[in-house]
């Protein structure tokens, strides 16, 4: 427990949750500070530009295995499964409606790029190696949960599941972005990382702290608009799930056999909520679902319950009974 304690006093302290906290203070204080939406667009665009490129150069360099494939199938089916779960216990814990309970339980399928981000940077801090195909199994873990979501309220005759929905996941921005700069950067390997370095890899850390910082401003907003969702029930949704999440992450871990970095992302990724993707989709999949109840819940309570206790939890967890 202690070096759990001394894991998140040295996360808090980091300049991306630093940056996340000023966020939500200056939100709550009804500062103006703002990220006009351009800026905070083209953050995003570079983040997973970045993030994709350096995976697919690090496959590049490592190559194709069987652990790859393993791992990818891991997340996929990590992503379908964790919606039920997620579903069962809302319906035990909370008083929401199935279609709310369905919506929510999708997010926690999906995955948080900037968490699985956040992820990285603590483990680069800490000397610790991941595998750098990890990214593309971030975005082989977006979608399917959707699809969950959608399976869960299909029994009441709600939802949308055609081939316009389904173009619509696929092709989402986000995705298309993380997953064509994963391929090209292992097209080009570390050649072509060499020709960019300049751009991706210095001023990666500071450009997160003003996407943190923006993230901390909608988090922030969001817990004004949303305190009616703040009850009991959610609320320790959002802080169990994560961890129910991340256990499964780490036992798939351990059976595929992946190093300890490898295996703090995949829990990452098991215990994180899509405040990007899943929204989009259930805007059009469930246009009835309250958005404040999906939006407070993944970016209000798991967001930042992960950036500050969650990281150090996973990693010491994996710490705790990793082989080497």
């Amino acid at each position: 427990m202690q070096d759990v304690l001394s894991l998140a006093a040295q996360n808090l302290l980091s300049p991306i949750v630093l940056f996340f906290v000023l966020g939500v203070g200056a939100a709550l204080a009804r500062s103006d500070l703002t990220i006009p939406e351009a800026v905070a667009k083209g953050i995003s665009l570079y983040l997973l530009f970045a993030i994709g490129f350096k995976g697919g150069v690090a496959v590049s360099n490592n190559g194709i295995d069987l652990t790859l494939g393993m791992t990818l199938m891991a997340g996929v089916i990590l992503s379908f499964v964790l919606p039920f779960i997620a579903f069962a216990l809302l319906r035990w814990i909370s008083q929401l409606s199935r279609t709310d309970a369905a919506a929510v339980a999708g997010h926690y399928g999906s995955i948080s790029i900037v968490t699985f981000v956040a992820a990285t940077s603590v483990l680069q801090s800490s000397g610790i190696v991941a595998e750098g195909y990890m990214v593309a199994v971030a975005a082989a873990m977006e979608a399917p949960a959707i699809f969950s979501a959608l399976l869960l309220v299909s029994s009441g005759g709600k939802g949308r599941m055609d081939g316009a929905l389904i173009r619509e996941i696929l092709l989402n921005g986000s995705i298309v972005l993380l997953v064509g700069s994963f391929f090209i950067g292992w097209i080009t390997g570390a050649e072509g990382m060499a020709k960019i370095e300049a751009l991706i890899v210095s001023p990666f850390q500071g450009v997160l702290c003003l996407f943190l910082l923006d993230m901390g401003l909608v988090a922030g907003r969001g817990l004004k608009q949303g305190r009616a969702v703040l009850r009991p029930g959610p609320l320790v949704f959002g802080m169990l799930m994560p961890v129910i999440g991340s256990c499964l992450g780490l036992a798939f871990a351990l059976i595929i056999g992946l190093s300890l970095g490898g295996a703090v992302l995949l829990m990452v990724l098991a215990a994180s909520a899509s405040y990007i993707a899943v929204p989009a989709a259930m805007r059009v999949a469930l246009p009835e679902a309250n958005p404040s109840v999906y939006l407070t819940l993944s970016l209000g309570v798991t967001f930042p319950f992960n950036l500050t206790l969650g990281i150090p939890l996973y990693l010491a967890m994996a710490s705790a009974v990793h082989g080497g």
